[in-house]
């Protein structure tokens, strides 16, 4: 079978930012479907809807800017043939307390499969499937300025990079990504 045709990336003229300015996480049993099923498969990267199983919307997990970000990277095995990309989403919470202990503690149960939307400084949503906590961390800082905080870490293996989501800010709303 022979292999994709290459498509061109062409140079932009958009400002390009770094970092996340939110995160909206679900269990992933929750996500009863994506449009397209499969967005590889020519449809421009992008999911246009979402359908989620039951009433639990997408969670906001609050994090101040500067503080969280996500790396994907590709693992491409030339001998077996195999290739998958292992994204990386790195939290950081301010101010240790109870709630947020039990969040956390929740997010992390049972090593249960997340999916998160995440808005970035760009502006673009992205969408990661399969996600499970692999980390936490952090603590009450050396110094008075140090502050308290949580570090959460989430890990995926899937096929392909992130996608796009590209749904009206109606859309997003409805399933709780506001």
């Amino acid at each position: 079978m022979p292999c994709l045709v290459l498509e061109d990336i062409v140079k932009s003229c958009d400002n390009n930012s770094g970092g996340i300015y939110g995160i909206w996480i679900n269990q992933q049993d929750e996500i009863a479907s994506i449009t397209p099923t499969d967005p590889s498969a020519g449809a421009g990267w992008s999911i246009t809807g979402i359908t989620l199983a039951g009433v639990n919307l997408f969670q906001n997990f609050y994090i101040r800017r500067n503080t969280s970000n996500f790396t994907e990277e590709s693992n491409i095995d030339l001998v077996n043939g195999s290739s998958f990309v292992t994204s990386t989403i790195n939290l950081m919470f301010h101010r240790r307390d109870a709630a947020k202990s039990r969040a956390i503690k929740i997010l992390g149960g049972g090593q249960q499969y997340l999916t998160a939307i995440i808005l970035d400084a760009n502006g673009i949503y992205w969408y990661f499937p399969y996600l499970q906590v692999s980390a936490t961390g952090e603590g009450s800082g050396t110094s008075r300025a140090d502050g308290s905080k949580y570090s959460v870490t989430l890990v995926a293996e899937n096929d392909y990079l992130a996608y796009e989501v590209n749904m009206t800010p109606v859309q997003l709303q409805a399933i709780g990504v506001q």
